[in-house]
């Protein structure tokens, strides 16, 4: 990496961390859900982008997280610190059982995207059905400032909690693209037939990357719980949930690190910009009418995402 490299990641860096101390309280939310949404990108990331198996089933994950942290939280007193893990262990789990039944029959494309979703909307029902979890009322959570239960008196924590997890998730991402089993997801997604030929286990490889993509979304979840102390199955666990966390890999570029940082920007500052231009109540929808138009921009003008153009522009622009 050049000097020159090091000298923005390094700028860049300590202007994520001043943030807070500069910007106005708002400003510091809507750049903690940036952070936040490139995280769950990036968890979506491995499996949709690296090993090129869509899912659209990821608010299932999601959903086990919060609500696992949240319930052991509630009625066992323990640390969502501790129930996270728990939250990850599970989703993981569930993952591999749709894993399983997805890739031992061969299921690709959208057979396996239909798959995911039934699994998601499964785990909705349940979680309406269940009083343990709040049933149709959903589950609230008492907010009592303690930073061991994750509870904090201003945004600012959660901020730089977000930015914890934005920076674990490239990490993780960075270590698996350069690692043997990212190679092996790289070549499932080219050519699964191929890749077989040469030895790669496509079957113990899909699965690795759905666990761990699915357990890392659960950390995810529980973060959200925290952060709003209200769950309820329907936005928790349905499918809008799942697409924003497809969209912004998406329009970023899936299948490389930048491409859920760059697409979580673009979609939050896009987001934020029109919060504030459009009058509340004014235009129903216009938001998602803008979601769509960008969407739409960026699959015909640059199906790969808008992070690859980037960085060949860069290139090019380099004395």
């Amino acid at each position: 990496m050049s000097r020159r490299a090091w000298g923005a990641g390094a700028a860049g860096a300590a202007a994520l961390l001043l943030f807070p101390m500069v910007a106005p309280g708002d400003w510091v939310n809507e750049a903690l859900f940036i952070l936040y949404f490139s995280y769950l990108g990036q968890c979506w990331n491995i499996l949709g982008g690296y090993a090129g198996q869509a899912s659209l089933g990821h608010a299932a994950f999601f959903g086990i997280g919060a609500y696992t942290a949240a319930a052991l939280h509630l009625h066992a007193g323990l640390s969502p610190f501790l129930g996270m893990w728990v939250g990850a262990a599970l989703a993981a789990a569930l993952s591999l059982l749709v894993g399983v039944l997805s890739f031992r029959f061969g299921l690709r494309g959208s057979y396996f995207l239909l798959m995911t979703l039934a699994f998601a909307e499964i785990t909705r029902l349940v979680a309406l059905h269940l009083d343990l979890l709040g049933g149709f009322q959903g589950l609230f959570i008492p907010f009592r400032e303690d930073p061991v239960n994750f509870q904090f008196g201003s945004v600012t924590p959660y901020y730089y909690a977000a930015l914890a997890l934005a920076a674990f998730g490239c990490v993780v991402v960075l270590g698996l693209e350069r690692s043997r089993l990212g190679k092996a997801l790289m070549a499932i997604r080219e050519d699964e037939d191929a890749a077989e030929a040469l030895g790669v286990d496509a079957y113990r490889v899909k699965l690795q990357a759905f666990a761990l993509s699915a357990a890392l979304t659960a950390l995810g979840g529980t973060f959200y719980a925290y952060r709003i102390l209200h769950l309820h199955p329907d936005p928790v666990l349905g499918v809008e949930q799942s697409v924003e966390i497809i969209l912004r890999p998406i329009i970023g570029g899936s299948g490389t690190v930048a491409g859920p940082v760059v697409g979580a920007l673009l979609l939050g500052v896009l987001g934020a910009l029109s919060r504030r231009v459009i009058p509340i109540g004014g235009y129903a929808g216009a938001q998602l009418i803008l979601y769509g138009v960008l969407l739409v921009a960026v699959v015909l003008f640059m199906p790969q995402g808008a992070s690859p153009v980037l960085a060949r522009r860069l290139r090019g622009s380099r004395p």
